[in-house]
């Protein structure tokens, strides 16, 4: 999307380098992130002093403008115009809807922002994709009862998990919680928690180590990070890990903390189970559709269950083990990203033929 010439299609060239640097990037073959910004920029800025590129004129067959993003949904006009000029069909990933059901948790008016969107994909688009099977239910009562919705999961970056990296793993033993710092994560529990562990003066006091970038409404999170004298020696806090440094303090966490109030899918989660790492996680039907009984489920408020998870797998990773095993018969599907891509593609040949 370019503010002047709306949706255009790129110099293929330039497409090609651009997915070329962030595949390099994400196997850690590429250490510069900032390039793929100037690359970036350097793309709209040639839209801006020249044209969109030229379009093929598809006779027989309808082009899909495949959306994996909310992004620019509210701009329907714009979408419809493109669709129009290039006898193109809409297909649009749909994440999640949380804005709308939980309203608390988003930026002021992004509820009403996000039901905009939604009514662009119910007019114009021939098909959707969803990540799970809980947004596709939520889904659906927004779209017209004939459009095609896809659940295809998310894939995991496998081959780059084995990467050796240069971050130091704590000697104590430490639990991870991955993900953008905002209200809906739900870290002040894990913070309270940690908080009382360290007062309680246990013989075992673990580390408790927060992956992910700050995001909004989090004033009470960032004052305990920040100014509570209690959590400084137990809580470390990283904003900018590359995906090799996460996954190696992943594989030797004692386990993977996920207390969410909601969630569309829970990548973090499915990490956690490709390096066989324990994972405590609140009881969300997306939680239990992806991980089955391979994860230990929590209300997300009760911090007294959580404390007791906390100190059982402080001592050993298999503690909680037994109390999985009677009901651990389902074993997770743990895919990589060009199978589910695969899957994707197929949907949509199997719209583009009707």
């Amino acid at each position: 999307y370019h503010p002047v010439h709306g949706i255009c299609s790129l110099n293929r060239l330039d497409v090609v380098r651009f997915l070329s640097f962030t595949a390099a990037l994400w196997a850690g073959k590429a250490t510069n992130p900032s390039t793929l910004k100037w690359m970036a920029r350097k793309i709209l800025l040639s839209l801006s002093f020249g044209r969109c590129a030229a379009q093929e004129t598809h006779k027989k067959s309808s082009p899909i403008y495949l959306l994996l993003s909310h992004h620019h949904l509210m701009k329907e006009r714009c979408i419809q115009s493109f669709l129009k000029k290039n006898n193109a069909r809409l297909v649009v990933m749909i994440h999640d809807i949380i804005p709308i059901e939980f309203p608390e948790y988003s930026r002021p008016g992004e509820d009403k922002r996000h039901l905009l969107r939604l009514k662009t994909v119910a007019r114009l688009a021939h098909g959707i994709i969803v990540p799970t099977q809980s947004v596709a239910h939520a889904v659906s009562p927004f779209m017209p009862t004939n459009l095609p919705i896809k659940n295809i999961a998310h894939g995991l970056h496998i081959w780059g998990l084995e990467k050796p990296t240069t971050i130091t793993v704590p000697s104590r033993p430490y639990f991870v919680c991955i993900g953008t710092i905002e209200p809906r994560k739900n870290h002040l529990l894990l913070l309270n928690i940690w908080r009382n562990l360290a007062k309680s003066q246990h013989t075992i006091i673990p580390n408790l180590i927060i992956i992910g970038r700050r995001g909004w409404e989090n004033e009470n999170v960032l004052d305990m990070l920040e100014r509570c004298p209690t959590l400084q020696a137990h809580v470390q806090e990283y904003n900018a890990l590359n995906d090799q440094q996460v996954v190696h303090l992943l594989r030797h966490a004692q386990a993977l903390l996920f207390p969410s109030f909601a969630e569309g899918f829970g990548l973090p989660l499915l990490e956690a189970l490709a390096v066989q790492t324990p994972v405590v996680c609140s009881d969300l039907a997306v939680f239990r559709e992806i991980a089955g009984a391979s994860a230990i489920y929590l209300d997300p408020l009760d911090g007294p269950e959580w404390t007791r998870a906390i100190n059982s797998l402080s001592i050993s990773k298999s503690t909680m083990s037994v109390e999985r095993s009677a009901v651990a018969t389902y074993v997770p599907p743990i895919n990589p990203w060009p199978t589910q891509v695969c899957l994707g593609l197929n949907f949509l040949t199997s719209l583009h033929n009707t």
